[in-house]
């Protein structure tokens, strides 16, 4: 029986020579290229150069190697056509049965600190043709682009003398879906458009979790290729793997307290709201406030802290359960204090919140925004009476927390604490009431309140003055705004318009 050919040009040689060995013992003949030929040959194996193959030399520091029609002419003939076998003949092409290729790291080195120049240098051009050569040819070809494939692969041609179609499909499958992704980063490297004509995605899955929003529902984690982000490579310290919701928390959580740069910050999530956010002077004090927001809420969810947890606030967090408490960076001692509750996911975040679009899916679409990261930078107020530099505090640090809080959103709070949030009602009143109830239960001193959007009628100012509220921020612009503007002049509260909403849907 006529030996098999294997084109082999790897970046990742991870295994690479058990499987090399393994084919040779199979009767494959190796072909291979470059950096790839020197690790086999140094292996004692006896591959022969692409040149050979193609009678032509690599050329262009390696740029032009493999795109020759001896090479592609030997992948894509098809083998029960007559006329293919009789043109590869005529030009002495000999045919080319599996083909082991990786790409050079263009991921990785896309989001490095390096010049546009030396990035393109990282864009495959041999490989990704080789591997849809290989792969559109799957019907007599066998295509591999990931080391995990090898184990599968020797398995079937032990057993079988070769692979089966079925498995030639799913890895010609994994060509496509690979070569997407890479040349999808790669446009989006040099495109540098917002909303491009075609919206390409690369990700990688990363993991699949035990289920998604709910038991019923199956879930996978995938993380971009071409984009940093705090969700993207944070440290799991201790804990159960995390589910689908958990990460959906953690990254409200974790925007939730970037949102305050200058103060240490503290916020409980539940059901992808915030339940308590809070700042203050020392860690332990800090996680106090945001826990004292609600107590009852906070039991079972996250919490999100933007300093380095010690011990005193690790003994704190103990005392409740907690699904989740994330932070940059914990003492020693503090993490031997939490990890005394085996199953509390303990998660170091590493960066900053980097988002820069929001996607939405839809019924046979996405939606796509760039994402909420600004704050008014026009702040007027439209009542007679001014506020003081106290409730101006407190009313941007209500409004902060108000973005994060399912629309229509309300935020009361004593510029310390979050103490009143009402959100996600269909009428702005009842998110009002929710809001005041609650932070006057728990507070009686005094207290401002943030709308995430304008209010339509003056029943909110209202309300507020029958309830103590001492001052008001919101967006403005509704048509009945001097209603509104009247109402806080005749309650004597100091009213501020923001010029900018944040509806968060």
């Amino acid at each position: 029986m006529s030996k098999k050919r294997a084109l082999i040009s790897v970046s990742d040689k991870s295994g690479l020579v058990d499987f090399a060995k393994f084919l040779e013992q199979n009767d494959y003949e190796l072909i291979s290229t470059g950096g790839t030929f020197k690790h086999l040959k140094e292996a004692g194996l006896n591959p022969i150069q692409i040149d050979e193959v193609t009678n032509f030399p690599e050329m262009l520091d390696g740029r032009v190697k493999t795109l020759h029609p001896m090479v592609h002419g030997g992948i894509l003939a098809l083998r029960d056509n007559e006329e293919h076998m009789k043109t590869v003949k005529e030009h002495g092409i000999e045919l080319i049965d599996m083909v082991v290729v990786n790409l050079y790291p263009f991921f990785e080195n896309a989001q490095k600190d390096i010049s546009l120049e030396e990035k393109v240098e990282f864009i495959d051009i041999g490989g990704p043709s080789m591997l849809r050569s290989a792969a559109k040819g799957f019907f007599s070809v066998t295509v591999i682009t990931d080391v995990q494939d090898y184990e599968k692969v020797q398995k079937e041609i032990s057993e079988n003398g070769d692979t089966l179609l079925e498995t030639r499909k799913t890895l010609a499958g994994k060509v496509f879906n690979l070569t997407s992704a890479y040349d999808a980063a790669i446009s989006k490297l040099l495109l540098e458009e917002e909303y491009p004509t075609y919206l390409n995605a690369s990700y990688k899955k990363v993991a699949d979790l035990r289920y998604g929003e709910n038991p019923h529902q199956s879930a996978a984690y995938y993380v971009s290729t071409v984009e940093n982000g705090a969700m993207k490579d944070f440290e799991q310290l201790g804990g159960k793997e995390l589910s689908f919701n958990n990460l959906r928390d953690m990254d409200l959580c974790w925007k939730v307290v970037n949102e305050f740069k200058e103060e240490m910050a503290c916020c409980a999530v539940k059901h992808s709201t915030p339940c308590g956010v809070a700042v203050g002077n020392t860690p332990s004090e800090t996680y106090k406030k945001a826990f004292e927001c609600d107590p009852v809420s906070i039991f079972g969810g996250i919490v999100g802290m933007n300093f380095t947890v010690d011990a005193e606030t690790a003994t704190a967090l103990n005392e409740t359960f907690l699904e989740i408490v994330m932070a940059p960076d914990f003492e020693e001692e503090a993490l031997a204090i939490l990890h005394k509750k085996k199953n509390l996911r303990i998660i170091k975040i590493k960066h900053p919140v980097a988002d820069q679009q929001v996607w939405v899916k839809v019924d046979g679409g996405l939606l796509i925004q760039n994402a909420d990261n600004d704050f008014s930078k026009d702040i007027k107020v439209v009542t007679k009476n001014q506020p003081t530099d106290e409730q101006t505090k407190a009313l941007l640090f209500s409004q902060r927390v108000v973005k994060y809080v399912k629309s229509n959103a309300i935020v009361v709070s004593n510029g310390q604490q979050a103490l009143g949030i009402g959100g996600g009602q269909v009428n702005r009143i009842w998110a009002t009431q929710q809001a005041v109830e609650r932070a006057k239960s728990k507070f009686d001193g005094e207290l401002v309140l943030a709308s995430d959007a304008f209010f339509p009628f003056r029943d909110v100012v209202d309300f507020c003055a029958q309830e103590g509220i001492k001052a008001i921020i919101q967006p403005g612009g509704s048509m009945r705004d001097q209603e509104s503007i009247d109402a806080a002049d005749e309650h004597n509260i100091p009213m501020l318009f923001t010029g900018m909403r944040h509806f968060f849907h």
